[in-house]
């Protein structure tokens, strides 16, 4: 199956949140087949948990969206609920669109912050409707004052692609309940004193006082083209029809004046017409397709570099990438906490070593009778620390980052038969004067795609979304939190002919979980031909 197929049907990318998705409800019987309607996108994550305060809703942006052009408007904050020191913020998207559309990309901006990001389902012809929600309490220091908004779904709409995206923005904020007792630990915990957006620039120059510094970077692949697939591409060896010179390992780096100051590894988001076959993702989408993850580097090791009162260069690139091929977004905001009783913060980078990048590809060509095979392994570690002088003493920090990626990606002559299995992990430790949290986080993808007789295409896929976070003192355990996101489905439909006549079936399922110190959260969705056919919540 050509890839360019995959690319007509996944459409273009934009920006966003966390898919609001409502309590169980009683499932649906599904039909023998989809027809013109389905059930409404959700997904089995957990709502946004709101406190029980006083609350004001602001509407940020209305706007319907048919072409590349952002809405632009102002945004002016609630008098009430506590002005600039709530609790909560949380944002929601309402969306509703009918008709044939590809998915889009779309975010969000105040003030030049990146704040949402996210893709759109694709629509059934009698129309479809959803929500989408965020916590953006970390933007509360950018949301307290008077900013400009400018928001993008970017669209087509003509004869052919009718579907015109309607969406409502809105931010309800709450009330911050009494302020428990804390020192600098609970401090560190609160929202950013500063959020700058680094723009399409490179230049950032941070308060003096900073004495955490945390860049996040809301990396996509996307645009439609083949790093819209980033994962399947081979080298330019390889009779494969998208290429990359040094294969499908992908890294997002920071910089700072040049040296590296963060490894990520990128999640492979896929989007809901993704794999040849949007009938996967109608009701459930994969995992954070609506929900578009900044990645986060802890950058405090460089602070007492960046309190200079000087500018720096900070910049961001994926490692892997294609030269002059675009297809990434990597919008970025450092986010920094300020020494209130400091009017410069000192310090000193201590320590940094990176390893070589590992990224090996070994293709084994194939035949009529045999497919092509190409086998991937890369990895790199980096390892930073430094300190800061601040009103509270002498604060260290280390940073630890390990990378790991190891594919397995088959394919047939013509792309008739296309098949991943796919692992990557991430795995960061942060250290603070004897304080660590270490995260695991790991992703997994197996999916095959079949064009066979009668032009019947089908899609078998897996994909996983695991983080484990173990927070120490001094050696002893405080508290472990594990997520885990899992998804299955299998769908089939009559490529290359008219909707109508595309005789589409497809199952799928999602369950989220979150378990450890502090509580459990268990939920199953199940959907058939478009009939949402299990809703359980285990606890």
């Amino acid at each position: 199956m050509r890839r360019r197929v995959m690319s007509m049907l996944a459409g273009v990318i934009l920006a966003a949140g966390t898919l609001f998705s409502a309590g169980p409800a009683a499932a649906d019987t599904p039909p023998p087949e989809f027809g013109n309607d389905w059930h409404d996108p959700i997904t089995a994550a957990p709502p946004v948990t709101k406190p029980h305060t006083l609350s004001c809703e602001v509407t940020v942006a209305e706007a319907q969206f048919k072409d590349f052009t952002p809405y632009e408007g102002a945004y002016s904050p609630p008098g009430k609920c506590g002005p600039g020191n709530w609790g909560k913020v949380v944002l929601r998207l309402d969306g509703k669109v009918k008709g044939r559309q590809y998915d889009r990309l779309g975010y969000l901006r105040i003030g030049g912050v990146e704040v949402f990001h996210t893709s759109t389902p694709e629509p059934s012809v009698d129309g479809i409707t959803w929500s989408v929600e965020k916590d953006v309490t970390r933007y509360r220091e950018t949301l307290g004052r008077d900013q400009r908004v400018e928001m993008l779904i970017g669209n087509v709409v003509n004869e052919t692609y009718t579907g015109v995206i309607d969406v409502k923005a809105t931010l309800t904020f709450y009330a911050a309940p009494k302020a428990p007792k804390g020192g600098d630990g609970k401090r560190k915990q609160s929202p950013p004193d500063r959020v700058l957006p680094l723009g399409d620039g490179t230049t950032l120059t941070t308060p003096r006082n900073s004495e955490r510094v945390v860049a996040e970077v809301y990396a996509t692949g996307s645009g439609g083209g083949c790093e819209e697939y980033w994962y399947l591409t081979v080298p330019d060896a390889a009779p494969y029809s998208c290429k990359a010179e040094d294969g499908p390992y992908r890294e997002v780096q920071v910089t700072v004046d040049g040296k590296l100051a963060g490894i990520a590894t990128p999640f492979p988001t896929v989007w809901t017409g993704g794999w040849s076959n949007p009938f996967l993702w109608y009701v459930i989408p994969g995992p954070r397709a609506f929900d578009i993850k900044p990645i986060e580097y802890d950058l405090t090791p460089f602070a007492g570099l960046l309190n200079d009162g000087r500018p720096h260069q900070v910049e961001v690139s994926v490692a892997g990438r294609p030269e002059a091929t675009a297809g990434w977004h990597t919008p970025t905001n450092i986010l920094v906490w300020q020494d209130e009783k400091s009017e410069h913060v000192t310090g000193k980078l201590t320590a940094h070593q990176a390893g070589d990048l590992a990224n090996k590809a070994t293709y084994t060509p194939g035949s009529p009778e045999r497919q092509h095979r190409l086998d991937t392994r890369g990895g790199h570690r980096l390892s930073v620390s430094g300190y800061v002088d601040t009103s509270h003493g002498r604060v260290k920090t280390t940073v630890t980052r390990a990378l790991a990626n190891t594919s397995v990606h088959r394919w047939t002559e013509g792309e008739s038969t296309d098949a991943l299995t796919s692992a990557w992990s991430d795995r960061e430790t942060v250290t603070t004067d004897g304080r660590a949290t270490r995260t695991d986080r790991t992703y997994t993808m197996d999916g095959t795609t079949t064009l066979g007789a009668g032009d019947r295409l089908r899609t078998e896929i897996d994909l996983g979304d695991r983080a484990e976070t173990v927070r120490t003192d001094h050696g002893r355990r405080t508290a472990r939190t594990v997520t885990d996101d899992r998804y299955e489905g299998d769908a089939t439909y009559t490529a290359n002919v008219p909707r109508e006549d595309r005789h589409a079936v497809g199952a799928s399922r999602e369950r989220y979980q979150v378990y450890g110190d502090g509580g459990c959260y268990d939920r199953t969705l199940a959907t058939e031909q478009g009939a949402l056919t299990v809703n359980r919540l285990r606890c």
